[in-house]
């Protein structure tokens, strides 16, 4: 594989994502979007993802926060 294949990659650095990102959990597709926040862990509408708690994970499936990818707003 090469690095390009994980370029979208959120990997835990905080520094590749802006306060409004969406992110997708690459294994089921869930996306976090900001303004909505995620009920299931009581997370506020506005929490940019930078911001979920170390423990945070995909509320559909349990994937960890680091192996969510960035949503091309494009």
């Amino acid at each position: 594989m090469n690095e390009s294949f994980f370029a979208g990659s959120f990997g835990g650095d905080a520094g590749k994502i802006g306060p409004t990102t969406k992110l997708e959990c690459k294994i089921c597709w869930t996306v976090y979007d900001p303004a909505i926040g995620d009920d299931y862990w009581q997370i506020p509408a506005g929490t940019p993802f930078s911001a979920l708690p170390d423990h945070w994970t995909c509320p559909n499936c349990d994937g960890a926060k680091d192996d969510f990818m960035v949503v091309d707003e494009g």
